[in-house]
């Protein structure tokens, strides 16, 4: 179906909008993907927080100009499947990685990370960034390790003061 000008418009505005909060963007080529497996990928990145659509590839470059994603104006080419992470850098990475894996026919195209321009083998870098809730587990983890390190130095010591004793008051209970 054609769009005329005013949702041509529409549609640059919103993926410029969406584009300007985005942390990443994956490309991917999606030619030979059946309407099932379209719907299912679209449902998984509403519930992982990607921001998923299938736009020419002029509107896209329109909506991207003045972005810190105008980098990958050059490299729109072909039917083009564009993934924006809008919650989690490696959001949009983990979708097309996962979808990937059972259809031949998704193909990673670019990558675009804080106005770089990668290669599609970085998907899988973007991919296992770690999400949200990781990053917190490890930055607690961080945080409790040098508390944790003191617990274990004390009760070494106290241990080890406490073994040497108790030999000592054996003796002297025997003597």
């Amino acid at each position: 179906m054609a769009l005329n000008l005013t949702q041509k418009q529409e549609v640059v505005a919103e993926l410029a909008e969406v584009a300007a909060k985005a942390h990443s963007l994956v490309a991917a080529e999606y030619a030979g993907l059946t309407v099932e497996q379209m719907t299912a990928m679209r449902k998984k990145a509403r519930e992982t927080g990607v921001y998923l659509r299938v736009v020419k590839n002029t509107l896209a470059s329109r909506a991207v100009a003045g972005t810190e994603y105008e980098c990958v104006k050059d490299e729109l080419v072909g039917p083009l499947l564009y993934a924006f992470s809008t919650e989690e850098p490696g959001a949009a990475g983990r979708l097309i990685k996962e979808f990937a894996k059972g259809n031949d026919k998704l193909k990673a195209r670019l990558v675009s990370v804080e106005g770089k321009l990668l290669p599609a083998e970085h998907v899988e870098v973007l991919a296992s960034l770690p999400t949200r809730e990781q990053a917190l587990a490890m930055l607690a983890r961080v945080l409790a390790e040098p508390a944790a390190m003191f617990a274990r130095a004390v009760k070494a010591v106290a241990d080890k003061e406490g073994g040497d004793a108790a030999p000592a008051e054996a003796e002297a209970a025997t003597a």
